[in-house]
């Protein structure tokens, strides 16, 4: 067995000679350096490989190339003073190799300064001087072949040469710049590439800026400007417009040189067409760009779409599937191309979801793969599993995706054709799958808090809104994507009597626990108000007093709208928050100009005026918080107007789709509420009496009075027994055990009466729960609750309102007429 290991390492570092030696003599220096740092990331296991250097002077190892995974996931700098310690450092001084586990990193001097020590370390001298360093994920070092294999690239990698040499080596034009001045020293070549005459060339940076396409010049200006480089290499595909007005892609690859005495730092490199060069899909560029991409990825559905797009393309793959591993289960989280007819039968029979599901231990080849922990490439002709066989009947190469000494997934990427797998081709599946499987480890962290976050704040909100007398409501929340924290936005939408509706909307100042916790308390209170029939002002005011009372750090806005939904008018009151919008029938928009009070919980005696609404049927009302009209790039007036400009020109008859549109190009850096009501009207208008009770012998009998003179009046002429036999027990409740004054109001609407009995006591009636024969009272709740379809009971400014429906059987006269 010992022999067999050996052979199998010999043959390692044979393959590993033999890949140097293949390595193409026409190559320029530069190509032929990365091009022998991937053969690490190949045959030695490494994540990552760079070459440092020394400087001119002498006190520095600066960064000359590196490749695989970005380099400040292991805390590698781009410069090393020789005067500080480190593993660059003491091979440059010493000129022996150095070897580190992760126990070795982990007693560094600057070891707590690593963004994390789950790695080991490798530098080894190189001939002319400088270092080779190579970083591999295993935590006890490189093995006794790997060594081998990393002496013979340092052998293999060329001498040093100073950097304004190495770019002048490089195919294209020369060009240094001197990042402080902005002054440019070019070539000719460099000139004609920009269709710049050389005599008209005034040596400034800004002229050939100039000729940049408008779109480009941002990632542009971010390679020269000195405020955006730190030292190390730098590579930039661009467009520069020609005379004829046609574009042009140039290629800039370049290093940024530190500043020493007497001298700026200077960015030296080369410009050339980009159609010249070999399209490598190792490239350094690449690798970069995904890095950039997985940083701003913040859900696992992101980070796969991100490395989706870095392979298919570039590998001119068929199709890419990359999934979580979850226990022992396979999770596909995206699936490119997304139709299911590109994919095994057996995915869409067996797999009986939207996206493919199944234990691991069906497919023996996956396993074997995700247990080894390297990538398995399988030739065409291969015999597998009917699971994996039709992903790639051409080749499959099955890439584990590695995150703190466990698999986070896999990554399966298949061709129809017979494909060649080359060297390069292994090191951009190597350094993706170290960048992938930590970004997934992140995103999927990310996700769960996420999806708390959601949930805490949904329970927050109301579950769903009510269905309302003559108008349709519809609301949206969008919580923020700009970090993990609870926000402060909420609506409401509270049914109040005699067809009233109150739709609130508000913004707590802050994005934490506390907001969110104010936020409720906000939305409680001010519902609780309303229900009490408070006008709108009184209810706004009584909140603002009880947030001054908990003494709060914070402060909230609010905008409180109360509808009448029989005489289409509403009454508006600000609480510094943003002013309504109105669509009218007719497709105009309105912002309402309202006079507003201060924000709640500023100002303990506030006034908060209200402004009247005139509502016709179709006439939409559009509430929302000032995440979807502001932003750090949107003045909230322009904002206002804009949202005014888009509800103008959607279909009110579809309001949901409305909310949709209106959120397509929200400002995500901020929590979004959105509420809309589009007012109908009333197609039938309740009919009403009211009756004030006064306290004489009598009182019961001239209330039933009224009642039957109203019922009458109404064309009711059956179950009139039933409703006198409610109003005298509801009059009578109050007359006995409350003082003050008593109304009686009667509603009528469509096949319903409401008997509604106001008094000046908060005290709410109990049921009894039993009553012997002896007892003289206590019946009169349980008469009300038999002879009504409902009956409850709302405390109103002080007192309360009890009330019962009753179901008439007969269609009242005066509503056929």
């Amino acid at each position: 067995m010992g022999g067999e290991g050996a052979a199998g390492r010999r043959t390692r570092t044979l393959r590993a000679e033999l890949a140097l030696k293949t390595l193409g003599a026409d190559l320029d220096p530069r190509e032929r350096l990365r091009r022998t740092l991937e053969q690490a990331l190949v045959f030695a296991g490494a994540t990552l490989a760079a070459v440092y250097t020394p400087t001119a002077d002498g006190d520095q190892v600066c960064l000359t190339e590196s490749v695989g995974v970005p380099r400040t996931l292991y805390g590698l700098r781009d410069v090393y003073s020789l005067s500080a310690g480190g593993p660059a450092v003491d091979v440059q001084r010493s000129g022996l190799p150095v070897w580190l586990t992760a126990e070795d990193l982990g007693r560094c001097p600057d070891a707590q300064r690593l963004p994390s020590r789950d790695f080991s370390l490798a530098a080894l001298p190189l001939r002319e001087g400088g270092c080779l360093v190579a970083v591999s994920d295993a935590l006890e070092g490189f093995d006794a072949e790997e060594r081998e294999c990393l002496r013979l690239l340092a052998e293999a990698v060329a001498g040093p040469a100073p950097a304004e040499d190495h770019a002048k080596e490089l195919s294209g034009s020369f060009f240094s710049l001197a990042v402080d001045s902005g002054r440019v020293e070019v070539d000719d070549e460099m000139l004609q590439l920009f269709g710049i005459e050389p005599d008209e060339f005034d040596g400034r940076v800004e002229t050939l800026l100039a000729r940049t396409v408008p779109d480009d010049l941002p990632s542009l200006m971010s390679v020269v400007e000195a405020d955006h480089m730190s030292i190390g290499d730098r590579e930039l595909e661009f467009r520069i417009l020609q005379p004829s007005g046609e574009p042009r892609w140039l290629r800039l690859r370049g290093r940024l040189l530190p500043a020493g005495e007497g001298h700026p730092a200077r960015l030296v490199g080369t410009v050339a067409e980009a159609s010249k060069l070999r399209s490598a899909v190792s490239d350094v560029t690449r690798i970069q760009q995904l890095a950039a991409a997985l940083a701003t990825a913040g859900t696992v559905r992101d980070v796969s779409q991100a490395v989706v797009s870095a392979l298919r393309k570039p590998l001119r793959a068929d199709r890419v599937a990359l999934a979580e591993l979850e226990g022992d289960r396979l999770v596909v989280t995206v699936l490119d191309p997304p139709e299911p007819e590109a994919w095994p039968e057996l995915w869409r029979t067996e797999w009986r979801s939207e996206w493919p599901d199944a234990p691991v231990r069906a497919m023996p080849t996956l396993a074997a793969a995700l247990s080894e922990g390297g990538a398995g490439i399988w030739a065409t002709g291969t015999e597998l599993e009917p699971a994996l066989a039709g992903v790639g009947p051409g080749g499959l190469a099955v890439l584990p995706l590695p995150a703190g000494g466990s698999t986070a997934g896999a990554c399966l990427i298949g061709w129809n054709e017979p494909h060649d797998f080359g060297p390069d081709e292994r090191a951009l599946l190597t350094a993706v799958a170290g960048l992938a499987g930590q970004a997934l480890v992140r995103a999927h962290a990310f996700d769960a808090e996420h999806e708390l976050i959601g949930m805490l704040q949904r329970a927050l909100l109301p579950r769903r809104l009510p269905r309302l007398p003559g108008a349709v409501a519809v609301a949206r929340y969008l919580p923020t994507t700009a970090g993990l924290e609870l926000g402060g936005d909420w609506y409401d939408v509270i049914p109040l009597s005699d067809n009233h509706v109150a739709f609130v909307i508000g913004d707590v100042q802050g994005h934490n626990a506390g907001a969110a916790t104010l936020m409720g308390q906000m939305r409680t209170a001010l519902r609780a108000y309303a229900v009490e029939g408070h006008p709108p002002d009184v209810v706004v005011s009584h909140a603002n007093r009880l947030l001054m009372d908990m003494e709060s750090d914070l402060f909230a806005t609010c905008c409180y709208v109360d509808v009448d939904m029989e005489e289409g008018s509403a009454w508006c009151v600000r609480a510094g928050h943003l002013a309504p919008v109105l669509r009218h029938p007719d497709g105009s928009t309105e912002i309402v100009e309202s006079e507003g009070g201060p924000p709640l919980g500023v100002v303990d005696r506030a006034d908060f005026p209200m402004s009247l609404l005139r509502l016709q049927p179709g006439t939409v009302l559009a509430l929302t918080t000032d995440g979807l009209v502001e932003s750090a790039a949107l003045d909230i007036e322009v904002g206002l107007a804009r949202l005014a400009e888009e509800l103008s020109a959607a279909d009110p008859g579809h309001l949901g789709l409305v909310a949709d549109a209106l959120l397509a190009g929200a400002n995500r850096s901020d929590d979004v509420a959105l509420l809309l009501m589009r007012y109908d009207g009333l197609a039938v208008r309740p009919l009403r009496e009211s009756w004030t009770v006064w306290r004489v012998p009598e009182a019961v009998r001239h209330a039933r009075r009224f009642t039957r003179r109203s019922l009458r009046a109404w064309g009711v002429t059956q179950d009139v027994d039933v409703v006198l036999l409610v109003v005298s027990e509801l009059v009578t409740n109050a007359l006995v055990h409350t003082g003050g004054q008593v109304r009686l109001h009667l509603t009528l609407f469509n096949h319903r009466l409401r008997i509604a009995v106001l008094d000046a006591s908060p005290r709410t009636p109990i049921k009894p729960t039993s009553i012997g024969w002896e007892a003289t009272g206590g019946r009169g709740i349980l008469l009300v609750e038999a002879m009504s379809a409902a009956w409850g009971t709302v405390p109103v400014s002080g007192g309360k309102q009890v009330w019962a429906d009753v179901s008439l059987q007969q269609e009242p006269s005066a509503a056929r007429s």
